[in-house]
């Protein structure tokens, strides 16, 4: 190709790639949504696996203990209670039925790919989890520290990352059943705040070092996103609008 037709070719792909963005903002922002969190993740594991966060996790877990006691949590009563409660939304039996109960009224009202992204998203996250703790194989911190009970190994936090996983998902597709963008970011907003409850109450209940809930959170938020644009990509593959542009 002539030295010219390279320079023409190479001041097009700009333009391209800008209406692309505009054309499709959600698929551009869930694949940076994608990027940046795969990267956060491997950045605090890098850190945690040299030991870095180790001062600064316990430092923080400390804070959230009265003064000389590590088995007394600071705050009255109720906030243990409520702590206990919220941190259940994130187990694997709660999440699983909330899918359950989610995907069989998607189905029932004819939405089946959404039931089954819904279901696809949340059994993946499951089995990242569990590979990822096999791999890093981190131990939570002792035992005085401990207000609840909890089995396996502490990074990244499963309970962080699959809540990241099914309620920003769930989010998003309760965004598609309405056009009205307040009512959009409502249901986004929901999702985000019950990913940060569960993900603040591991760390608040001391079976979680801080950085275990930030690595949980951004693979939660990466697969979602990732599993957003999948079906985003075979929506598109199969000839029709996605479900945004059609709203």
């Amino acid at each position: 190709m002539p030295l010219s037709g390279r320079r023409l070719l190479f001041a097009a792909r700009p333009g391209r790639l800008a209406r692309a963005a505009r054309a499709e903002p959600a698929a551009v922002i869930a694949l940076a949504a994608v990027a940046i969190c795969v990267w956060a993740f491997l950045s605090v594991a890098d850190e945690v696996m040299e030991g870095e966060t180790h001062a600064i996790d316990r430092a923080l877990l400390l804070a959230l203990r009265k003064p000389g006691d590590p088995s007394a949590l600071i705050g009255p009563e109720w906030l243990h209670i409520y702590a206990t409660d919220i941190t259940g939304l994130g187990s694997i039996a709660i999440l699983t039925f909330i899918v359950l109960v989610v995907a069989g009224l998607f189905v029932g009202v004819g939405k089946r790919a959404e039931a089954l992204l819904l279901i696809a998203c949340s059994a993946g996250g499951v089995a990242i989890s569990q590979v990822l703790k096999s791999i890093f194989h981190r131990e939570r911190p002792e035992l005085s520290l401990h207000a609840v009970e909890v089995i396996n190994t502490s990074f990244p936090s499963g309970h962080a990352m699959l809540s990241a996983a099914v309620f920003l998902t769930l989010g998003a597709l309760a965004a598609e059943f309405t056009p009205k963008t307040r009512l959009k970011a409502f249901a986004l907003g929901a999702g985000i705040a019950a990913t940060l409850l569960v993900g603040v109450s591991r760390v608040y209940l001391g079976v979680h070092w801080p950085t275990d809930v930030l690595a949980g959170w951004c693979v939660g938020a990466a697969w979602a996103s990732a599993c957003w644009l999948g079906a985003w990509a075979w929506e598109r593959r199969g000839g029709r609008a996605p479900k945004a542009e059609r709203l």
